[in-house]
């Protein structure tokens, strides 16, 4: 089976409950309040152990975030990459989650930005051909880490997410599967219709296969030779944070295990589906088992 490597973040969250998101110059009482480990890299890597997948994670804590190194390790990713750095703090969010289940995210890099040259070339150094590397716009030096990879004949994975400016300057031509949202894909091609950025982006993106979420409405997909759109699920949403992780995590991982694209999105629509259900990101991720039930039901 190939090999996935995610060189992402890691991230300590402090979720708040709330009635309605806090207005400029407003204070208000949150409802409750949770921490939970997350981060777009943590999130997808368990997503992607719990789907199956054979997960290696790299990136940068600080000594408040060891706990997240062993959390990874207790779902069966492999932490060997994980540096944890003695001088910086690890990265952490505040996440208003509101009445609605939607959320509000606020994130300092810590660590996640503090990634060496000397880290790239480690994580790196048993991967080539036939392997994954995830990536997420959530670290420094990707476009050192993207380099390295396709020099290494790596297939790179790209999450647009979150989307700014230091997009536009990466050597997105040597990514093989480029998967964004609905605002990621206006940015990055300037078209708010989703069938319409889809195509906008494959005309930009030629060599990538391109997956463009639309959360409760499904994905949307398309690469050289095909076009796919499955719909997605409609459930209760409690709070939405680590649902777009946790479909990329159960995409790849079944991509990987058959080739499959419709049977990979189906199912990481469900995935995604479930994680919204239940709060937090890293502990909303289903299990298979689950996935594969509520597929049947």
């Amino acid at each position: 089976m190939r090999r996935l490597l995610n060189f992402g973040s890691l991230c300590i969250d402090n979720v708040y409950s709330v009635e309605n998101f806090a207005r400029p110059g407003e204070t208000i009482a949150s409802l409750g309040y949770e921490m939970f480990a997350g981060g777009k890299g943590l999130n997808q890597s368990i997503a992607a152990s719990k789907a199956g997948a054979d997960v290696y994670h790299a990136g940068r804590i600080g000594d408040d975030g060891v706990w997240m190194k062993e959390l990874l390790a207790d779902a069966g990713v492999d932490v060997d990459r994980v540096v944890v750095d003695a001088e910086n703090p690890s990265g952490h969010a505040m996440i208003q989650v509101n009445a609605k289940g939607e959320n509000a995210i606020v994130i300092t890099g810590g660590a996640n930005r503090c990634i060496r040259s000397d880290d790239i070339t480690r994580s790196l150094d048993e991967f080539g051909a036939g392997d994954l590397i995830l990536l997420q716009n959530e670290i420094n030096r990707l476009d050192e880490v993207m380099e390295s990879a396709a020099s290494r004949g790596v297939a790179i994975v790209f999450n647009a997410a979150p989307m700014d400016e230091r997009v536009a300057s990466y050597p997105l031509e040597h990514v093989s599967t480029l998967i964004v949202n609905e605002l990621e894909a206006t940015g990055l091609c300037g078209e708010g219709n989703p069938e319409r950025a889809l195509s906008a982006l494959q005309k930009r993106f030629p060599q990538a296969a391109i997956v463009l979420t639309l959360g409760a409405d499904g994905v949307i997909y398309s690469d050289a030779s095909s076009t796919l759109s499955v719909p997605g699920h409609r459930v209760e949403p409690l709070d939405g944070t680590g649902a777009g992780d946790t479909f990329i995590g159960y995409y790849l991982a079944e991509l990987m295990r058959s080739g499959d694209v419709e049977k990979a999105l189906r199912l990481a629509n469900a995935a995604g589906a479930i994680c919204v259900t239940r709060p937090g990101a890293a502990a909303s991720v289903p299990s298979l088992a689950e996935v594969s039930q509520f597929l049947r039901d």
